[in-house]
């Protein structure tokens, strides 16, 4: 028999997850091309020209035993510090590629710093709605993660209940900004005051709370709205990243942790960090594709077909009399659903051939998940269903 634990897992599965198979299933017996699947965030966007060049280049003039083989558990010393570079022409900081953790994607580096910091029983604020694998992240180093009630006005934190839950206890906070679910960019003013108030806990306390940034959607964002980069603005900073969604690579599982001098034990995290890269399995991050992003630090992904997406599905969903916060940023329309158990929606959606997320996977019932990092006649072909669909509430 399995653990007891993984058969609590396995009853929970992502529900992202089980919508993706059920696109799979749904496709086999309507045809591909007549199923709407708005349920995972898998970039349809191709990856930049610059990575398939940086492959072909890479076998071609590099060693492939050396290309091929291990490394420090960290990663490759000169791709760290062409990442580190890259990081502080953008965003005027001072890192080293001994600030930079190379890891296998963004999970990887949430696992990574989750085994790092946490005992039994220290608390991880997040704010709702969240990416729910958060949950288990904390969990598999039996952490508490405790969560913050969302704000269903504008979605930016809810800052007086998130003072409120700071303990004794807490070890970390999570911020995901862009969002994901709802594509809201963190504003200047409320990372501001979200500093402000983890300095005085911190004091109060006399414990040092850790703020870890995971940014993979931190180059998707659209009318100019800037991404604050988090470390400026508090010291005890970590900032975890993913090419998933900036160079459409999320099956290379490739990114990377900055662990800043600043940020207290810095020296003990990086260390830690390393350790547990190794200890935890992953041993090190794609040697391939470490070598690859190193020659792609500034490539840019493609922002205007997911902008034309985000116009062409926020203002149709609009004018049939659904309601939504206009993401600012990332993939996702995250919807009010038209009936109080969101799950109703979704089981009628599929009706229409139309696969989306409930709420309550990220921890906020009531609304629903759209993923539009799909093709664009896909959602010009989905539109009739959906217009069709709210008739029906």
């Amino acid at each position: 028999m399995i653990a007891d634990r993984m058969i609590g897992f396995v009853k929970n599965s992502s529900a992202i997850r089980a919508m993706f198979e059920e696109g799979k299933r749904m496709a086999a017996i309507y045809g591909a091309e007549n199923v709407y699947d708005f349920s995972l965030g898998n970039p349809n966007v191709p990856a930049p020209v610059e990575v398939e060049r940086a492959i072909k280049a890479i076998l071609e003039e590099e060693n492939s035993v050396f290309v091929h083989g291990y490394m420090n558990n960290s990663g490759y010393e000169d791709v760290r510090a062409a990442i580190a570079g890259s990081i502080n022409r953008r965003f005027d900081t001072e890192f080293s590629e001994k600030n930079i953790i190379m890891t296998v994607g963004a999970a990887g580096g949430m696992n990574v710093i989750c085994k790092t910091l946490l005992n039994p029983g220290d608390e991880v604020v997040v704010f709702a709605p969240y990416f729910g694998e958060y949950r288990a992240y904390v969990g598999n180093y039996d952490g508490v993660l405790v969560a913050v009630s969302p704000d269903t006005e504008t979605f930016q934190p809810n800052l007086k209940e998130f003072e409120q839950k700071l303990t004794e206890r807490t070890k970390a906070v999570i911020v995901n900004t862009p969002n994901n679910p709802t594509g809201v960019v963190y504003s200047k003013e409320t990372i501001s005051k979200m500093a402000a108030i983890l300095e005085k806990k911190q004091e109060e306390f006399h414990t040092d709370i850790y703020l870890i940034s995971d940014e993979p959607y931190r180059e998707l964002v659209y009318d100019g709205v800037e991404v604050p980069y988090l470390t400026k603005y508090y010291k005890n900073t970590i900032v975890g990243y993913s090419y998933s969604k900036s160079l459409s690579l999320p099956g290379e599982r490739i990114g990377y942790l900055v662990i800043p001098d600043e940020a207290a034990d810095s020296a003990d995290i990086l260390a830690g960090a390393n350790v547990a890269t190794r200890i935890l399995g992953f041993v090190n991050a794609p040697s391939l594709q470490q070598r690859v992003v190193a020659r792609c630090v500034d490539a840019k992904c493609n922002v205007a077909a997911y902008n034309r997406n985000r116009e062409l599905l926020y203002n149709s969903l609009v004018s049939y009399g659904y309601s939504c916060v206009k993401p600012e940023g990332a993939f996702y329309l995250f919807v009010k659903s038209p009936t109080e158990d969101e799950r109703i929606f979704c089981e009628a959606a599929k009706k229409h051939n139309i696969l989306v997320v409930p709420g309550r996977s990220f921890e906020c019932p009531g609304y629903v998940r759209i993923a539009y990092c799909v093709g664009y006649d896909t959602i010009v072909k989905a539109l009739p269903g959906f217009q069709a669909l709210i008739k029906e509430f």
